[in-house]
C-alpha cells in the first residue's frame, strides 16, 4: 500500500487539514480582514478542532483494527455535526432580509449570564450577525467554505471507516 495512505499519515493529513483551516480563520479572516465570528462562525470552528483533536490523537495511537474505526466514527461524527451546523448558517444567510433573525448579544454575554442550555439554544437559532455574508471566496461565503471542508473531512472519516486495512 502507498505510505501516505497508510492509517497514521492519512488521520495526521487530517489533523493537518484542519490546523490550516483554523490558521486561516484565525490569522487572515480575523488580523487581516478584521473579521470577528459569529455565535455559529465559533461553533463550526469547535467542530473543526475537536475532529482535529481526534485526528491527532489517532495518528498519535497508530490505532488498528476496531479502534481505528472508533477514531474514524468520532472525526465523522464531529465533521457531520459541523457540517449541519454549517448548513445552518448558510440557510440564514440565504434568508430574505425581513425574514433574518434580529442580532442579539455577544456570545461572551451569553455565556456569563444564561444557562447553558439556553445560551446553545440561543446560538443555534443564529441571530443577524449570522445572516450577513461579509466575505466571499470564488463565489462561496465563509460558512459555504466551512461546510466544503467538513465533507472533505467527513469523506475522509469515512474511508478510515470503511478501509479493509
Amino acid at each position: 500500500m502507498n505510505a501516505l495512505l497508510q492509517i497514521r499519515p492519512v488521520f495526521f493529513g487530517l489533523f493537518l487539514l484542519t490546523v490550516v483551516s483554523m490558521a486561516f480563520a484565525l490569522f487572515y479572516l480575523e488580523r487581516v480582514l478584521g473579521l470577528p465570528p459569529c455565535p455559529l462562525c465559533i461553533t463550526q470552528r469547535l467542530f473543526v478542532v475537536l475532529v482535529g483533536v481526534f485526528a491527532l490523537l489517532a495518528a498519535l495511537q497508530n490505532p488498528q483494527g476496531w479502534g481505528r474505526r472508533a477514531y474514524a466514527t468520532l472525526c465523522l461524527v464531529g465533521a457531520a455535526l459541523g457540517g449541519a451546523v454549517a448548513m445552518r448558517h448558510i440557510w440564514l444567510q440565504n434568508l430574505p432580509e425581513e425574514l433574518a433573525p434580529a442580532c442579539g448579544p455577544s456570545l461572551e454575554y451569553m455565556l456569563e449570564t444564561l444557562p447553558f442550555s439556553e445560551t446553545f439554544s440561543v446560538v443555534m437559532m443564529g441571530d443577524g450577525n449570522c445572516a450577513e455574508t461579509v466575505w466571499t471566496f470564488m463565489g462561496l461565503s465563509i460558512p459555504e467554505q466551512t461546510l466544503a471542508l467538513f465533507v472533505v473531512l467527513a469523506g475522509v472519516s469515512v474511508f478510515q471507516l470503511l478501509r479493509k486495512a
